[in-house]
């Protein structure tokens, strides 16, 4: 296992915070020994290993699908009181800004369900009806005015949005036409108001092709199941839809609701039970998402661990399960899930680093000519997708087939494609995080490691500046205030970037580091990746965040006087 515990030096993984040969050696050296990297690496190891099916955080969006879909199903009234427990004091749930609005009409529209069919919050709870009411009433009075102003937050680009907001809109709109004539206490005021419009912009007909696409009895693509939910009654038993792997349909709790309606004996249905029941037991009621993310957890946890430098213990199983998931059009997400470039790269990534190097022919696929689609027909484009997509053909071009012209076309392209996407101030973001400290991350670390010429070194520059400027009073780094997960990527940029990194680096990352230290756990912990509302993958958080502490330790590794100075500085509260 001497490959598992090596890693390749000169990528620019960790340029400026570990000693680096230069790449054209090639040289192999061992990490650094640290005993805190190492007992963080057992441990996310071990949190793989025994999570096989990996750990996100409930979803506000799926939890209220299935009290919406699944009234049957284990925990029901548990995922109620998640939904009454997590709205905020202005009516919404979810994130701040637009990332409110799906969350929002997800749950206001299942409560309202759960309402009219008279369901119970927990039993012998005594006023359920009354908060069920009041939460549904403060609900409908934010979507009301967030989506009747004149102006107002912009949608934030989630998977399916276009899709999910006319269903929950028209769902909605239906239960206000319903109690009309079967007015409900305490909802009165409502029966006189107007149907909820659409954020402008947005309209139906993307919904309207896929449920006459089903009606039709024709198939979805694949990456629409994940979705299936929007088709409403269409959903049910769909032509081509059944469940795959753990009895999923597209990866999703909703979808796979959707499509099984009541439990009964069909073909596929036993699956779909079991698969729903084990999801909600395992989170007491709520549920993510999408899962399970086996693959997706372990690439991006692995590859970014080792890319910091970390030994990582990787029971030789693991790894041979991530190369059997890497076939002809690469790797999915999860099971129900079609194969997607970024998963593919960074999957691809994370083997050629510990030791299982597998050749990149499947990411071609992707290829549009100008830059790589996540997927086919994708609308617009990922940045994060691209840098991965760099990361993979230029490890592969440095260590494997330097003098393969077509690497070397592909490397140049995806290095100035990045470049060109960069914002003025040194930034960059991307559809699949909330913060643009991850996309600047994850740009900034392919670049340094293989974008050729004085461009990519300039745009590196560009962006360890923006990230310096930003650092908080007390150290942090973060889009809304500060969290430990975007002062991770932000450490992560300004290790790479190395020489090119402007001047008071140093003290950032000190500030950095007591951060850390002392705030992981009690930053609220917030959810900001991308999927039908924000999520939180748990154990790649936590990865990023073992790998920025191991880069600034062997950063100040053996520096006494400063180490003395940052324990003592006074850690800053900022509002």
């Amino acid at each position: 296992m001497t490959a598992v515990r090596q890693r390749v030096v000169g990528d620019g993984g960790s340029a400026g915070c570990v000693p680096r040969s230069p790449r054209a050696t090639g040289v192999v050296q061992r990490p650094r020994r640290d005993p805190e990297s190492a007992a963080d690496a057992r441990e996310l190891v071990a949190a793989m290993t025994l999570t096989p099916s990996g750990q996100s955080s409930a979803s506000v969006y799926e939890t209220a699908r299935l009290v919406t879909l699944a009234p049957w199903l284990t925990h029901h009234a548990e995922r109620i009181g998640h939904l009454l427990a997590t709205q905020g004091p202005d009516g919404a749930w979810g994130g701040p800004q637009g990332y409110a609005l799906v969350p929002t009409l997800s749950a206001t529209e299942a409560l309202l369900t759960a309402l009219r069919r008279g369901d119970a919050v927990r039993p012998g709870e005594a006023r359920a009806a009354e908060r069920l009411v009041g939460a549904v009433d403060a609900g409908l009075r934010f979507l009301h005015a967030r989506l009747t102003a004149p102006t107002g937050p912009a949608l934030p680009d989630l998977p399916a949005t276009d899709l999910t907001v006319p269903a929950l809109v028209g769902s909605l709109n239906a239960h206000l036409d319903a109690l009309r004539v079967d007015p409900l206490p305490g909802l009165t005021p409502w029966l006189g108001a107007r149907a909820l419009p659409l954020p402008a912009g947005m309209d139906g007909t993307r919904l309207d092709r896929v449920r006459a696409l089903l009606a039709a009895g024709r198939p979805l693509p694949e990456k629409l199941l994940h979705a299936l939910e929007v088709a409403g009654p269409a959903a049910h038993r769909a032509v081509g839809v059944r469940p795959v792997g753990p009895g999923t349909v597209g990866a999703s709790p909703a979808a796979t609701a959707a499509w099984l309606g009541k439990p009964d004996s069909g073909v596929g249905a036993a699956e779909a039970v079991a698969y729903l029941e084990e999801v909600a037991r395992r989170h007491g009621g709520p549920v993510p998402c999408a899962t399970g993310i086996t693959v997706f957890e372990r690439a991006w946890a692995l590859s970014t661990m080792s890319r910091a430098g970390m030994a990582l213990p990787v029971p030789p199983r693991l790894l041979a399960g991530l190369v059997a998931t890497v076939g002809p059009a690469g790797t999915p997400t999860a099971p129900g899930l079609p194969p997607d470039a970024d998963t593919t790269a960074v999957t691809l990534y994370a083997l050629a680093r510990l030791g299982r190097s597998v050749t990149p022919e499947s990411l071609w696929g992707y290829d549009t000519g100008e830059h790589f689609c996540t997927w086919q027909g994708e609308d617009g484009a990922s940045v994060t997708t691209n840098a991965h997509v760099l990361d993979a053909f230029g490890w592969h071009r440095t260590y494997r087939a330097p003098s393969d012209a077509r690497l070397a076309e592909v490397v140049r392209r995806l290095t100035g494609w990045l470049i060109d996407r960069q914002r003025p101030d040194g930034r960059w973001s991307d559809r699949w995080h909330a913060s643009p400290y991850y996309a600047t991350s994850c740009a900034t670390l392919a670049l340094t490691g293989y974008g050729p010429g004085p461009g990519a070194a300039q745009a590196v520059a560009r962006a360890a500046g923006w990230v310096l400027a930003g650092q908080r009073a007390d150290g942090s780094w973060g889009r809304w205030g500060g969290t430990v997960e975007e002062t991770a990527y932000a450490v992560q940029t300004l290790c790479a970037a190395g020489p090119a990194a402007p001047a008071g680096v140093r003290p950032a990352l000190g500030r950095a580091r007591r951060y850390l230290a002392t705030m992981e756990g009690r930053d609220g912990e917030p959810a900001l990746w991308h999927d039908k509302d924000l999520y939180r993958p748990d154990v790649i958080v936590r990865a990023a965040v073992c790998a920025a502490r191991h880069l600034v330790r062997a950063r100040f590794g053996g520096d006494v006087t400063e180490e003395a100075a940052i324990r003592t500085t006074p850690l800053i509260s900022v509002a």
